[in-house]
This record gives structure tokens, sequence and C-alpha cells, in this order.
């Protein structure tokens, strides 16, 4: 595929079918437009938020009283309100369905699979929603859960969002002090876990784990069945029933949905950083709702009756975002335990089997697909899939033309970017669009995206800044435990007055496409020139002999010098042919700035508990300070690797 060529052109046939352009022509006649192409239908979005948002509103048939106001004190970010007059709730969106088509579909790798009806779900809802009443459970309050990706999981979900109660969860690989950090912070009124879960072919006792966790936070805890145990482990508990005793007493019935204000907390979530305890993000209902029904429908093209699919845990919030196609009527496909096991087909024998028009991971699993040798292409019938999504970190160039030459050559790849802060995407895909190599194809609609230099001016085809500039209703409601908002107006507004600064470094392409660089905190100097570490990765991670890497920089000689860490694929050592390899490659690829000064092979890289490695962590302990949080980490044992390390002294 020659450089100067997109990857990939959506026909007129595609785009004539999408939800985007039909949701165009929509607003054209209603508002008596012409928008000459989506750029045009984008920058209208933007400057008309409150025509567009609802629209978003009227069009995807939102449930609730939408009120006359969609948007006062638009100019001021933190006191801009959406909707202020509107009252809904989200579970009656989400369960718009009814009937015995599968709501749900759940691999738990080779052990478990099961099916849920729309009418199966419904009816266990109605019994949660019962039973939470029945404990006292009501509005404002917090129901926290350390869950796999399961059935269960999105029933106990949305029957806390029934009642106006607030959803938090995290997975059960967390450590016990991980979850105190996070879950203690808010107090929930209930917890709810499982009796354990499978990893790579292995059952993952958690048992005492559960009972130290349950003790610290003090709440009544409902244990849901998994691997087997359920009984034990409840009445190990002070305070401990299984979910089938605790919606016992309750027949399912119709469930009664509370509609609450448009910013009504729905979920918190956590900041997976290793800088301190974690921070707790509050996202409403409203601007939850409206934002992924957005990315759902136009971004992702998602219809009734589509498979969609995320490989994600419930302590990311990718599960959020996935379990928002339900108010598209989509069937959701979720899978629990490791992505290659019992082989790497995995996921892709899922996606036959299941037809999957949406599939969405992470940048990390496909260069684990593309250097463990699987081409599914292939050897799978993926005829149904028509978006491929990947999120976590920058997806590569190499990785986009795996995508196509490896997995499908006719597919939309779409590397989206947003986070836990916003609880969805700034930059994503868009249907109506060409794919670039390496290129995020754009930004959201209604979002005023920009790059910006240190100076605060917009720049393009130039490193900068990633900010948005007019407030967005998946804007988070507030933090937790941060009364006078001090500590949401330093994560996003103290570097620029009035506009919300992501911390991602990123950079406008003459296509009108973005590249992220990595994140801005991690921003490399030496010389006093910003380098992004996503640059360097984006090289040396082509290499047959790198599995992956993790670059920082270190203060060295009053300036900062690039060190390289590498973990080698099987049977490789690191030569001085190999240094020589590394280097070159990434001077002719990027620049000789990239070029490191140091580079060292290690055993293993850390990273988060939904994969993103922590250059942040490894600088710390470089530089021989003490790392805060390692709780947030999967493996934290591997910053040991990082200290005094001799190759550092000189």
């Amino acid at each position: 595929m020659q450089a100067d060529r997109p990857l990939w052109v959506p026909s007129r046939e595609f785009i004539a079918e999408t939800p985007l352009k039909a949701f165009m022509d929509w607003c054209a006649d209603r508002f008596s437009k012409e928008f000459e192409d989506v750029d045009a239908f984008h920058a209208w979005s933007v400057e008309e938020r409150a025509d567009f948002w609802a629209a978003v509103w009227d069009f995807c048939d939102v449930k609730g009283d939408r009120g006359e106001r969609a948007l006062i004190n638009g100019d001021d970010m933190l006191a801009a309100r959406f909707f202020p007059d509107a009252t809904l709730n989200f579970t009656e969106n989400l369960l718009r369905l009814s009937g015995e088509g599968d709501a749900l579909v759940f691999w738990g790798e080779d052990k478990v699979k099961s099916r849920m009806s729309w009418n199966e779900l419904r009816a266990l809802v109605s019994r949660l929603q019962q039973a939470f009443k029945a404990a006292g459970i009501g509005n404002g309050d917090r129901v926290a859960a350390m869950m796999p990706n399961m059935p269960e999981t999105f029933a106990c979900m949305l029957a806390t969002a029934s009642i106006g109660a607030i959803w938090s969860s995290c997975s059960p690989d967390f450590g016990e002090q991980g979850v105190l950090d996070r879950f203690g912070q808010i107090k929930p009124s209930l917890f709810i876990v499982c009796d354990g879960y499978w990893y790579a072919g292995k059952k993952q006792n958690i048992a005492a784990k559960v009972g130290a966790i349950a003790s610290g936070l003090g709440a009544p805890t409902v244990v849901v069945p998994y691997v087997g145990g359920t009984q034990e482990l409840a009445a190990s508990l002070e305070a401990g029933c299984t979910i089938g005793d605790f919606i016992a007493p309750f027949q399912a019935g119709l469930i009664e949905y509370e509609r609450l204000p448009f910013s009504h907390p729905l979920y918190i979530l956590f900041s997976s950083g290793t800088t301190g305890i974690p921070k707790c993000i509050v996202h409403s209902a409203g601007g939850t709702l409206l934002q992924h029904l957005k990315e759902h429908r136009f971004h992702c093209s998602l219809k009734e009756g589509d498979k969609l699919f995320y490989f994600t845990t419930c302590g990311w919030m990718m599960w959020n975002w996935l379990a928002s196609g339900l108010a598209v009527g989509a069937t959701l496909c979720l899978f629990d335990g490791s992505p290659f096991h019992p082989s790497g087909n995995v996921l892709f024998d899922y996606a036959q089997e299941e037809a999957f028009a949406v599939f969405g991971t992470s940048a990390k699993y496909i260069d684990a697909v593309r250097k463990g040798g699987y081409t599914p292409v292939s050897t799978h019938d993926l005829s149904s899939l028509r978006l491929m999504t990947s999120t976590g970190s920058p997806l590569a160039p190499e990785g986009f033309m795996f995508v196509y030459e490896g997995i499908k050559p006719d597919v939309q790849l779409a590397s989206i970017s947003g986070g836990t802060d916003i609880v969805s995407c700034f930059v994503l895909g868009n249907p109506l669009k060409p794919v670039w190599r390496g290129e995020i194809q754009g930004p959201g609609l209604g979002l005023a995206i920009d790059v910006w230099n240190d100076e605060g001016h917009s720049v393009r085809e130039e490193k900068g800044e990633l900010v948005c500039t007019r407030a967005f209703p998946s804007m988070p409601v507030m933090f937790w435990n941060d009364p006078e908002g001090q500590k949401y107006r330093a994560a996003y507004f103290e570097r620029f007055d009035n506009v919300w600064c992501h911390g991602d470094f990123a950079e406008w392409t003459k296509h009108g496409g973005l590249v992220i660089h990595g994140r801005s905190d991690a921003t490399l100097n030496p010389g006093g020139v910003r380098i992004g570490t996503a640059e360097i990765y984006n090289q040396v991670e082509q290499l047959d002999e790198v599995q992956e890497a993790l670059c920082i920089g270190q203060d060295w000689d009053d300036d900062v010098r690039v060190v390289l860490f590498v973990r080698l694929a099987a049977g490789q050592t690191l030569t001085d042919d190999l240094v020589k390899t590394i280097k070159t490659k990434i001077r002719t690829g990027a620049s000789p700035r990239h070029v490191p000064a140091k580079i060292i092979a290690v055993s293993d890289i850390p990273r988060t508990k939904s994969g993103k490695i922590v250059e942040l962590a490894v600088r710390e302990v470089v530089h021989g300070r003490a790392v805060k949080n390692k709780e947030a980490l999967a493996n934290p044992e591997a910053l040991d690797l990082y200290a005094d390390l001799a190759e550092l002294k000189a």
C-alpha cells in the first residue's frame, strides 16, 4: 500500500446507508441548512451546540422530557449546563427493547458460554431493583462492584441506575489496597463481587481478598456465581449473601424508572495514574447517554441488532461505553479473561461465531496479534465485520497496516482517543471519511477540538496540546470529595483559561485527521525539543526482535537524555548489533533527536490494569523517587527492574 493513498475509502453506497448521513440530512432539513461535507457539519455542530445536542436527543429518540433549554452559560466551561430542565432515566433508555432476542452474549475464556435475552435481562433488572430498594438503597447511594465483564454485572448496573443510585466498578484482578483506595473514598451502600474468575485457563481464588475488602468497606456484600464456591464465600462474610438469595423474595415485574435531572450522577470512574490516590470522577446520566448515543450511532454506524464487542474489563471506561450500546438495540458481546487463551485466535473465533459488526480492542492487542504471527484474514470469516476500533494507547502506523493486511482489507479502522475523564472520545472514527495510515479520522461531533502550542495558539501539522475550547455534555459533574472543585479545575483548566487541556501531545495532519504522540506529562525534552514517546515506539516496535518498549527522559548533566527500555522477543539478547539496529531504525524513521542515549533490556514492562504502560512511574523509580498508588498497576513488581540501574549512572 502506498503511503500517499488512504487505506480505506467509504463507497457512495456505504455512505448512503450510514446513520450519520441520515442525521446530516435530517439536520439540514430541520434547521434549513446545507452541509457541503461532514467537516461543514462538524463546524455547525460546534457553533450551534444547543441545536446540535437537541437534535441528537430527538433523532435518537431519547426517552425523557428534554425541556425547552438545551444549553445555558455555554461560554463558560465550568458553569455551562446542558438540558437544565430535562429529566430522564439512563436504564429506561438502555432497556428500550424486549423479546427473546439476545441482549448479552458471554464468553469466559473457554470455560463458560451463555446468552441472556432482552426479556431475561429485564426480568433480572426488575428483581435486582426490588432487592436494592428493600435493602434501603436509593437516589444518590453508591453501589460498588468488583466483577468480571459478565451479564450479571450489566444487570446490577442497570438496576442501580434505574433508582438513581450511582454505579462504580473495577475488575477482580485488582489488589486489596487498590480496591479500598477507590471504593473506600465513595463509601458504597452495597458491594457486589464474584466468587472468583478465570485467567489463562486457571481458576483465580479471591475469597481472602473479598473478605478483607468487604470488611474494610463495611458494606453488605452480594456474591455472584462464576467459578464455584459462591455459597461458601457468602457465608464467610459478615454481611454476605448470594445474588440468588438476594433476589429470591422478588418476582419479575415492570421496572420502575425514576426520571431524574440530566446532570444526575450515574457513574464514578477512577483515574489510573500512579501519582497518588485515584481521583473519583463523577459522570452524569444525561451527558453519558447523549455522548455515547452520538458515538455509537453516528461515528460507529451502530444499528439495532448489530453485534457490538469491546475487549475490556469493568475497571476501564470502555466497559461503560460498551454498556450504552444497549440504547441502540445492539447485542453486546462480552469476553472475560485472557485474549490469548486458549490461543491468540479466541477473539477472532468469537467474532466469526457471533458475526461481530464492531470489534473494539487496544493497540497493544493488535500489536500482540501481529507479533504472534496470527493472520485472521486467512483463517476466519469476518465478512460481518464493518468497523474495528483501537484505543488505550496510540495505534502505530504498523498496526494500521497489519489490520488491513492481516485482519480484513475492507474494514473501517478507527483509532480512537478520549478517556476516563470524559467517559468517551475526543477524536475517533468517521464513516464518511477515508482512513489514512497512522491517523485518527477526526474530532467528535459537537466537540470543539484543537491543538495548541505553548502560547495558546492553534497550530496545524505541528505538535501541541490537545484541547477542547467549548463545553460539552460528558464533562464530569464533579470529582467526589472535592466540594470547592479545586481538584477538578486543577486537572483540566490550569494550563489555559476556560479551555479543557486534556494532557495529550497531538498533531493535526494535512488530511484533517489527528495523531496522538503520547501523554503530555510523559513528553521528552532533550535539548529543549519536545518529543512524543509514541514516535519512538512506532519505530522500535516494528522490529521483530522487540516485543514492546518503554521510553522516559532521565535528568542528566543539566539536560534530559532519552532512555529506552526494551522487552525482547523470546530467544533474543540485546547485542551491540541489535542496539545499532534499534538506533538506526529510530534515526531513519523518526529523527536523530529521537535516538536514545541509553537502550536497556528488561524482562517486564509495568502497566495499568487496562494495559497502559506507565512511563511516569518508571521515571520516578529511575530518579530514586517513591511511586505512589502502586495498586493501580497490574504488575507492580516490574518496577523493581528499573531501580538503581548501573547503566544509568554513567
